[in-house]
């Protein structure tokens, strides 16, 4: 181990060994670990504290380790996992490209760890690649694959998706030429797609995001809450359904119940005025309005 080690490897554990009243911290050593191997893991200390051209030669001793030992046993398992913490700073490099998004860093570093694990079970140390050039594209790609799935508001197709990215990217690059914003159909020249597609993705990409109907508006808008603009409660919609309902048994009544109904629900008249109207007395179109509801409520109930 000590002759693949390189020589900044070497002088970082010597600069940096502890006394002998601060022993290092334990690294959990399996048993039955070739005794170079573990002796060389045991004096190199916290994982996160060495230098990356170390990081990097001790990651190819270790890949060759690794395809020595069988797969499933508790040795194979430790170098894997070795091989994981000492390049986790490749994942912290790729998740910083992401930054701005609004999900938490610890959950972009946690996606992008299981891409960096995916690229250690893929490696062949034998294709003569560097591991971090191997495994960048793995870490970054599991972490687009994250946002893709998980941080559209709406869940959209794929292609829609990258659709939305297209747009945005011709977008920047048509307002910059033409120091405008472009069109629906110079963005469908410019990708050689049709005009309802780039509608289609312009729609699409209003499911991105979504605004809480408590959100405030800004200190300079002088409109009240979302909620407050975009509608009101319609209270006919509670009774719409009965509606419905009523219709076809309606249209079954006889006609005299039907303009007795009219008169008295939608011109508003008294008994008195119906009974007027008709050349009836008000008792009988008293009668005649009861039975007719109590048929309706009939009707409602046995539909229910």
């Amino acid at each position: 181990m000590e002759e693949t080690m390189s020589p900044r490897l070497d002088a970082t554990r010597t600069h940096d060994a502890p006394s002998a009243a601060t022993p290092p911290p334990a690294l959990g050593l399996p048993e039955g670990l070739p005794k170079d191997l573990s002796e060389g893991l045991a004096d190199i200390g916290p994982f996160d504290r060495v230098d990356p051209l170390d990081a990097r030669a001790l990651s190819k001793t270790l890949f060759a380790r690794l395809e020595a030992l069988e797969e499933g046993t508790h040795e194979h398992a430790y170098v894997r996992n070795t091989l994981v913490e000492l390049n986790l700073a490749l994942v912290k490099f790729a998740a910083s490209r992401f930054r701005t998004r609004s999900e938490p860093m610890e959950d972009i570093v946690q996606v992008g760890t299981i891409g960096l694990i995916k690229a250690i079970d893929r490696f062949e140390l034998s294709r003569g690649v560097e591991f971090p050039t191997f495994a960048m594209p793995t870490i970054v790609g599991e972490i687009k694959r994250f946002f893709r799935d998980t941080s559209w508001s709406v869940r959209v197709p794929r292609r829609l998706q990258e659709l939305r990215l297209d747009l945005a990217k011709a977008g920047d690059e048509l307002s910059q030429r033409l120091d405008r914003a472009p069109t629906v159909g110079e963005l469908a020249e410019e990708l050689g797609l049709s005009r309802e597609e780039v509608v289609e993705g312009m729609a699409a990409s209003n499911a991105y995001t979504a605004s809480s109907l408590d959100a405030q508006p800004e200190e300079d808008d002088s409109e009240g809450a979302l909620a407050d603009r975009i509608g009101y409660e319609d209270h006919g919609l509670e009774g719409i359904e009965y509606v419905e309902s009523l219709k076809p048994m309606i249209a079954s009544l006889p006609s005299r119940e039907r303009r007795i109904l009219s008169l008295r629900f939608v011109a508003g008249l008294t008994q008195s005025e119906i009974g007027e109207e008709l050349g009836i007395s008000q008792m009988h179109v008293s009668r005649l309005l009861s039975r007719t509801l109590g048929r309706l409520r009939k009707g409602l109930t046995l539909e229910e």
